[in-house]
C-alpha cells in the first residue's frame, strides 16, 4: 500500500509540475500576446476620432442664426459641458466598471460567452463603453466573431491612446438617440430644448436610457418603455453610490414635456444672408471639406441682427402684399466690406433663389459714379461743362446711331456742370463722357471696384445696360465711400473648431486701390442727389426721400424698364435697394419705382438713429469751394446759390460767376482752407 501511495504522489508531483508549467506557459503567452498587442496599439497610433458635426452660424451677438448638417445632426461637446447627471447615468446602466478595467470588462465577457454557447449564436452583448465606441466609429453593428475581433483590436488602440475622459466625451458625442439626434447635445436640443449641460438627473436619466433601443425607449414614441428604463438606471445609480435612494425617487416622479420647446426654432431670420455664409465657407474660403464635415465648426458672420430685423420689416411694411414684385437689399460696412444685413427675396419659402447674390440686373444711372470717377482721373472736374440737349451719337462704323434720352425728356437745353449731371441724372451728360474718355475706361474702373460679370464696350454702358450682381455694386459704393480702399464681400468674420481652434480669421488689411483724392470727390458728387441747391429747372433724383433724411448721404439712383435701383452710403454704411421682376418684364406702375428709394431711405434712418452725426473724412490734397452751381465758377456774395464744392486740389476754378456782380469787376478767388481733421471734429461738437 505504502509503495502505491508512494507511486501515485510522484505521478500527482508529475501532473503538478506539468500544470505550473502550462499555466507559466499560458501566462508567457498572454504576456507576449499583450506586450504585442500593446506594441500594435502604440505602433499603429491613436485611430482618428472624426465623425460627421454640425456646422453652426452665430451672429455679431452670439446668437444662432443657422446650420450644416452632413446626414447627422450632432454638435460635439466637451466633457465639461456635459451634465454630470448623465455621465454618471450613462456609466452606471452601459459599464459601471468603466474606469476600472482597460477596455474589456472580463465578468461580462464570460456572462456573455456562456449565453452565446448556450443559445449557439450570439445573443447577449458585453460591450464595454470603449468597445461601443470603437464601433461607432469604425464598424456596423452586425453580430458576428469577426466584427468583435476588430472591435477589440480599436478598442486597444483607443484605451491605449486616449484617456477615459477622452474616450467617454468621445461615445457621448457619437451615439445615436434617436429622432436623427446623434450625441448628446443634439439629443438634449431635440427632447427637452436645452443643452446638455442643464439636464436635470429626471431628463439625463431618461436621456440615458435612450441608446439601448432608440426607437423602443424613446419617451416621445413609447413613455412606459422610457420610465420603465429610467428606473432601471436610477436604481443602478443608487448602486453605484452615485445618488441617493431620496434623489432616485424624486427623479422617478417628476413630470417632463418633451419636444415642446425646440432649442433652435425654424429659421426666421436671414435665410438669404445664411445661404451666401454657407457659399462662402464652401467655396471661398479654401477650408479643408473634412474639417467642414468632423470638426464641429463654429462660424462666426458679420451678421447684425438689429440691422437685418429693420430690413426685413422695412420690405415687409413697404411693398404691397398683393404684388409679386422683388425686393433685393445688401447692407454693408464700406470700411470692411462686412455684409450687415441681407435680403434676396420678400419669401423664402416660396423661393431661396438669391437676388442680392445671384440675380445679374441692369443697373442703370447706378454705373455713372464709377464712369465719372474715370472721367476725373482723364481731368474733368466737378466744374466740367457739357451741353445738354436731344443728341445722336454715331458709332465707330459710321453707320449706327444711338441717341439716349432723359427721364421724362428733361434736358437743360444748354451746358450743365458734372456735378449737375449726376444729381440729375443726365443721360446725355453721361454718354458724351464714356465717348470722349473712351469705352475701356468705364469697363477698367467697373472692374477695379470688383464687378465681375462681363461689360459690353458700348455706349449706353454708362446708362447701366449691362447686368451686374447687387452685393457687387453695393461693395464698390462702398469702396468710393471709404476713400478707395479695397474689400471685398465678406459674410464670416472667424471660424473655430469645436475645441476653440481658430482656423480662418478676416483679414484686416486693405490696400489703396483708387486714388483717395478722386474717390473723395467722386463721393462727394454723389451728395449732390439729395442737395436742391444743384438745378433750378427740375428737381434732383433725391427729392422724393429728402425730408426723411437726417444724416449726410451720398447715393445715386437708377431706372431701367425692367429694374430700379437706390445705393447710397454714410460713412458707416452703405446699402443698396433692388426691385424688379424675375420674369423681367416691365414695371409700369409709377409705385413700384419708388419702393427703392423709399425702402433705402427708411432701413438708413432706422439703422442710423443712434449714430451722431457723421460726414466723409476728407484726405489731403483735396479742397472746398463755394461755387455758383449753375456754371461751376466761384460764387460771389451776390450770387443766388452757393455750393460747397470739392475738388483735387489745383484742380479748383480761380474765375468768379460774373453773372450776378452787376458789372462790377470780377477778382480772381482764393480757394477755402483745406479742411482738417479737427475742423470736423468742432463742426460735430457744435
Amino acid at each position: 500500500m505504502e509503495i502505491i501511495f508512494i507511486e501515485r504522489l510522484k505521478k500527482a508531483r508529475k501532473y503538478i509540475r506539468m500544470g505550473i508549467l502550462l499555466a507559466l506557459l499560458v501566462c508567457v503567452l498572454f504576456l507576449i500576446g499583450f506586450g504585442l498587442l500593446f506594441t500594435y496599439a502604440k505602433v499603429a497610433g491613436p485611430p482618428p476620432l472624426s465623425v460627421p458635426q454640425t456646422v453652426t452660424f452665430y451672429a455679431q451677438d452670439g446668437s444662432v442664426i443657422g446650420e450644416m448638417s452632413h446626414g447627422e445632426k450632432r454638435y460635439w461637446v466637451p466633457l465639461k459641458d456635459i451634465s454630470p447627471f448623465l455621465t454618471a447615468a450613462t456609466v452606471s446602466i452601459e459599464d459601471q466598471h468603466f474606469y476600472q478595467h482597460h477596455g474589456f470588462d472580463g465578468k461580462r465577457i464570460g456572462g456573455a460567452i456562456v449565453a452565446d454557447i448556450k443559445a449557439g449564436a450570439k445573443v447577449q452583448g458585453a460591450s464595454t463603453i470603449t468597445q461601443q465606441y470603437a464601433r461607432n466609429l469604425f464598424l456596423g453593428h452586425d453580430k458576428t466573431w469577426e466584427r468583435k475581433i476588430v472591435e477589440a483590436l480599436y478598442t486597444v488602440r483607443l484605451e491605449t491612446n486616449y484617456t477615459k475622459a477622452q474616450i467617454l466625451e468621445g461615445y457621448l458625442n457619437t451615439i445615436y438617440y434617436g429622432h436623427g439626434a446623434y450625441g448628446v447635445e443634439a439629443a438634449s436640443r431635440f427632447y427637452f430644448g436645452k443643452s446638455a449641460k442643464d439636464l436635470t438627473l429626471a431628463e439625463a436619466s431618461v436621456l440615458a436610457g435612450i441608446p439601448k433601443g432608440p426607437t423602443y425607449y424613446s419617451p416621445m414614441d413609447h413613455l412606459d418603455n422610457a420610465k420603465a428604463r429610467q428606473k432601471l438606471i436610477l436604481r443602478s445609480m443608487v448602486r453605484d453610490h452615485k445618488i441617493s435612494q431620496k434623489e432616485a425617487l424624486s427623479a422617478q416622479t417628476v413630470a417632463l414635456s418633451f419636444g415642446t420647446k425646440p432649442y433652435i426654432e425654424k429659421q426666421q431670420l436671414a435665410p438669404y444672408f445664411v445661404d451666401s455664409a454657407k457659399a462662402q465657407l464652401i467655396n471661398e474660403l479654401k477650408i479643408d471639406p473634412d474639417m467642414i464635415k468632423t470638426k464641429g465648426l463654429k462660424v462666426y458672420t458679420t451678421l447684425n441682427p438689429s440691422l437685418q430685423k429693420i430690413a426685413e420689416e422695412t420690405v415687409r411694411s413697404t411693398v404691397a402684399d398683393y404684388s409679386d414684385i422683388q425686393i433685393a437689399l445688401t447692407a454693408i460696412n464700406p470700411n470692411n466690406g462686412q455684409v450687415q444685413a441681407l435680403v434676396g427675396g420678400r419669401d423664402y419659402e416660396q423661393s431661396s433663389f438669391n437676388r442680392a447674390t445671384q440675380a445679374v440686373r441692369q443697373p442703370g444711372s447706378t454705373m455713372k459714379p464709377f464712369l465719372y470717377y474715370a472721367a476725373l482721373k482723364e481731368g474733368f472736374t466737378p466744374s466740367t461743362e457739357m451741353k445738354s440737349e436731344p443728341t445722336t451719337f454715331t458709332m465707330a462704323d459710321g453707320v449706327s446711331k444711338y441717341t439716349p434720352s432723359n427721364y421724362n425728356n428733361y434736358y437743360a437745353d444748354g451746358p450743365i456742370t458734372l456735378a449737375q449731371a449726376i444729381a440729375l441724372s443726365d443721360n446725355v451728360y453721361a454718354v458724351k463722357t464714356d465717348m470722349f474718355i473712351g469705352e475701356k475706361k468705364l469697363i477698367e474702373t467697373a472692374k477695379l471696384l470688383g464687378i465681375s460679370t462681363p461689360l459690353k464696350e458700348v455706349p449706353s454702358l454708362a446708362l447701366g445696360t449691362s447686368g451686374v450682381k447687387q452685393v457687387e455694386m453695393a461693395n464698390a459704393y462702398g469702396i468710393l465711400a471709404n476713400g478707395g480702399k479695397e474689400v471685398k464681400p465678406s459674410f464670416i468674420q472667424r471660424i473655430e473648431t469645436y475645441d476653440g481652434q481658430t482656423v480662418y480669421e478676416e483679414p484686416i488689411q486693405h490696400k489703396q486701390l483708387l486714388d483717395p483724392k478722386v474717390a473723395f470727390v467722386t463721393n462727394q458728387l454723389m451728395t449732390g442727389m439729395f442737395d436742391p441747391k444743384l438745378n433750378d429747372y427740375t428737381s434732383v433724383t433725391g427729392t422724393p426721400i429728402l425730408k426723411q433724411l437726417s444724416h449726410d448721404y451720398s447715393g445715386k439712383s437708377g431706372t431701367t424698364l425692367t429694374d430700379s435701383w437706390m445705393i447710397g452710403s454714410s460713412p458707416e454704411l452703405t446699402t443698396a435697394v433692388w426691385s424688379g421682376y424675375d420674369d423681367n418684364r416691365e414695371m409700369t406702375s409709377p409705385p413700384e419705382r419708388k419702393y427703392t428709394k423709399e425702402i433705402w431711405a427708411t432701413f438708413m434712418e432706422k439703422a442710423l438713429r443712434n449714430q451722431g452725426a457723421s460726414s466723409f473724412s476728407t484726405p489731403k490734397g483735396v479742397v472746398g469751394v463755394l461755387v455758383n452751381p449753375d456754371n461751376g465758377k466761384l460764387a460771389t456774395p451776390t450770387c443766388p446759390v452757393a455750393r460747397l464744392t470739392y475738388y483735387v486740389k489745383g484742380t479748383e476754378p480761380t474765375e468768379y460767376c460774373t453773372e450776378h456782380l452787376h458789372h462790377k469787376k470780377a477778382k480772381k478767388a482764393k480757394p477755402a482752407p483745406e479742411k482738417h481733421w479737427y475742423n470736423s471734429f468742432w463742426d460735430w461738437m457744435r
